[in-house]
């Protein structure tokens, strides 16, 4: 007679006795709901009340097979799906944790230096702004945009909900450090490391160039003829980028929720008006404390220009990378304050330090408008708030036509020095949603709103709480130990 496995199975799992009592199946259904009901309260999202009788059969009626697999004769097959049911659990335990609660975030660049450090992980809270419903909810759980190896979209772009952000624990503040969507991350060449709008204003500018025109200097245009200089190499730009191919790569559009993270210190929040001035930050007219761990750019002359050694790089906390550009006095060595006193009551090894006096204006927003701000320079400028209006002007169109146009997806036209805005002549603008202005900590090396603008708040992803793991890494990005004393560091205890 043939072996009834199946039979066998059920008499080995008890499946044919009674069991003592059934209580605990309806306790485990209860505590299910419960949590699952809160969970669609906080969102807001109703129509997840479908998933209700999945969870009733779960655990009460059990008319659906969820583990069909375990009554395979196969053991390799019931290894296999074994596994392969542990996985997709994990998967779609980790899209919600990711979605609603915490999320992983690696520090890629220097730009926060000496604050948070390349190789510091994060522990990112969701839930201090409040989570955002996803926009694209179709996607593999722990990538952003692209699938690694494959090189393909990680998301599928249907459907795509609108912005709305469940209730957190709080707003974000001045000083915060905040991670974020890249703004400018909205259209991208995929095989350039860097900022698309930029890219197509630089071949512009190169394709002027070889043919022989001049491009005139700033200050000698007016505003409205500054704009229509811009909007041309811009458009010359886009072509020749969109022809490189096998150099920028495809050109492609990702919605917010799919651009890159960044991570920088919220230096002006919505309503304020911020300005630069010598360094300084003034909010309102008032100067604000720059951050203990900040750096900017100094040259240091050294007897007989001697190099930094390891102790006194140690003792100072200067990278490698960092302690190399000593005697580029071109680019200078980003210092903190308390490395500059140090360096300067160090007699026996520097002569001076000189502060430079940065005057790089390229490539700094907006891009299709100069006015003569610099990275140490720069402003005044509004920054827009939830359901406060601004006066357009053909001075300051410059500034506020991005986040009316792409974050708030209206059309905007300037025709003969008038302002239209979905086809209606207008002279203000009442904007949508709040925004906000990122800097880095190294203050000469971030890419920042200086370069891209402001912040929307649908592109908000959450707050770092405490670094979990730090890796010591060069350059290359390869590791070479652990920074052990910054584990679990809090990071508003970093100031």
């Amino acid at each position: 007679m043939a072996f009834d496995y199946k039979s066998f199975k059920k008499t080995r799992s008890g499946e044919n006795d009674k069991p003592a009592w059934t209580g605990w199946k309806w306790v485990k259904f209860g505590v299910a709901t419960v949590c699952y009901l809160a969970f669609l309260y906080w969102v807001k999202s109703w129509w997840g009340l479908i998933v209700l009788p999945f969870i009733y059969d779960a655990y009460i009626s059990k008319k659906i097979k969820w583990t069909w697999w375990k009554e395979l004769e196969s053991d390799i097959a019931r290894t296999i799906m074994s596994w392969v049911d542990a996985i997709v659990f994990a998967l779609v335990a980790v899209y919600f944790v990711n979605n609603f609660f915490f999320q992983n975030y690696q520090i890629p660049s220097s730009s926060l230096e000496k604050t948070l450090m390349t190789g510091d992980f994060l522990l990112v809270s969701k839930m201090s702004y409040g989570p955002r419903i996803p926009q694209t909810p179709l996607t593999m759980p722990l990538t952003q945009h692209t699938i690694p190896m494959l090189n393909c979209k990680s998301y599928i772009e249907w459907p795509q909900w609108e912005y709305r952000r469940v209730k957190g624990f709080g707003k974000v503040e001045y000083g915060d450090i905040v991670v974020f969507n890249y703004p400018a991350g909205d259209t991208v060449a995929v095989n350039y490391n860097g900022d698309y709008y930029s890219l197509c204003y630089q071949e512009g500018c190169l394709a002027a160039d070889e043919q022989g025109y001049e491009v005139p200097l700033m200050e000698t245009l007016s505003a409205k003829e500054q704009q229509q200089m811009w909007d041309q190499l811009y458009g010359i730009g886009k072509q020749i980028v969109a022809t490189k191919t096998n150099i920028y790569g495809s050109v492609t559009t990702r919605p917010a929720d799919r651009r890159e993270n960044y991570v920088k210190r919220c230096v002006g929040l919505p309503g304020q008006t911020l300005e630069i001035k010598d360094k300084m930050i003034y909010v309102d007219g008032k100067k604000q404390e720059t951050p203990t761990f900040a750096q900017f750019n100094y040259k240091v002359y050294t007897h007989n220009s001697q190099v930094l050694s390891d102790a006194l790089c140690e003792e100072l906390n200067i990278s490698d990378e960092d302690r190399d550009k000593i005697l580029d006095h071109n680019q200078g060595i980003p210092l903190t304050h308390m490395a500059v006193e140090a360096l300067r009551a160090n007699k026996e090894f520097c002569d001076s330090i000189v502060e430079i006096k940065d005057g790089y204006w390229g490539n700094l927003y907006p891009l299709n408008r100069q006015y003569g701000w610099t990275r140490d320079n720069y402003g005044p400028i509004w920054i827009p708030a939830k359901g406060k209006s601004v006066k357009l002007t053909q001075d300051n169109i410059a500034i506020y036509e991005r986040p009316i146009r792409v974050y708030e997806k209206n059309t905007l036209e300037v025709k003969d020095g008038k302002i239209f805005i979905n086809g209606k002549q207008t002279n203000e603008y009442t904007f949508k949603m709040d925004y906000y202005w990122m800097m880095g900590d190294n203050r000469h090396n971030s890419a920042d709103s200086r370069y891209w603008g402001f912040v929307p708040e649908d592109h908000i992803v959450g707050k770092p709480l405490f670094i979990w793991l730090s890796l010591i890494t060069d350059r290359y990005g390869k590791s070479h130990g652990v920074r052990w004393s910054r584990l679990f560091t809090w990071v508003d205890n970093i100031k």
